[in-house]
């Protein structure tokens, strides 16, 4: 029997390169994103074992939508991958950041992780099981232990989402489902392309002991090992993607 993923943030990134990875691997894939299905039609044409699926995270009906929609189709879901996740619209000192871009950023970010988890761990719980044990991966950051004042609301969701993975680690153990996160550093995604100079400069400057930028494909690699079964053992565990930029160093 196939095993199905749903994974969010789809359109782009990391989650389309997880798209990319579980579909490569047979894997039945339900592709969630807020970004209108016409405007990616050409991106997932070619997939023949991909379903797209446009809904906002941050919507109750929608992250029920689109459980209710895969369980339809494929009649489980064996690996959640929760990728969505939004900077805020305005970069401001947090002196100044808002009651409405703190609640912009972490509606979807942690809100919104925080219950499609739970929508799905609940199906994954009443399934039959499929061969490995169910999983869920999360994408948090290294923004959840690394402070930057200028997006303190992202921070901050992101540390949420570091406890998310805890708290669904712990409680889904017994049932034999595995939670885990990866922490990205500066991967080339849209959403740094606003501040690729400046993290150009940062990297030339050895920041990152790898020396490079990370590219969507190495997280989604680490999301599959995560994922597949073949660290069975593994739960609660945090893997820095980031080309040892975590490492303290003299």
């Amino acid at each position: 029997m196939k095993k199905v993923a749903l994974i969010t943030g789809a359109a782009g990134g990391i989650g389309y390169a997880c798209v990319e990875k579980f579909a490569s691997e047979n894997y039945d894939v339900v592709a969630m994103d807020i970004v209108p299905k016409e405007k990616v039609a050409d991106k997932f044409i070619n997939f023949k074992n991909v379903s797209y699926i446009s809904g906002n995270l941050a919507s109750t009906q929608d992250r029920l939508s689109v459980v209710d929609f895969t369980v339809k189709k494929y009649g489980r879901i064996d690996v959640l991958v929760n990728v969505a996740g939004v900077a805020p619209k305005i970069r401001n000192d947090i002196l100044e950041m808002t009651e409405e871009s703190y609640d912009f950023v972490t509606d979807i970010n942690t809100r919104g992780t925080l219950f499609l988890t739970q929508a799905v761990a609940n199906q994954m719980i009443k399934q039959e099981k499929n061969g490995s044990a169910c999983a869920i991966v999360n994408v948090s950051s290294c923004s959840a232990y690394t402070s930057s004042t200028s997006r303190g609301e992202y921070c901050i969701s992101k540390a949420g989402v570091t406890m998310i993975t805890k708290l669904f680690a712990d409680r889904l153990a017994s049932e034999g489902i595995t939670v885990n996160e990866i922490c990205p550093g500066i991967i080339e995604t849209g959403m740094t392309e606003k501040v690729k100079e400046k993290y150009d400069k940062l990297i030339a400057e050895g920041l990152v002991p790898l020396k490079r930028w990370g590219m969507p494909k190495d997280c989604a690699e680490a999301i599959y090992t995560l994922a597949n079964g073949s660290l069975g053992y593994t739960t609660g565990q945090s893997i820095a993607v980031d080309g040892g930029m975590h490492i303290q160093r003299l």
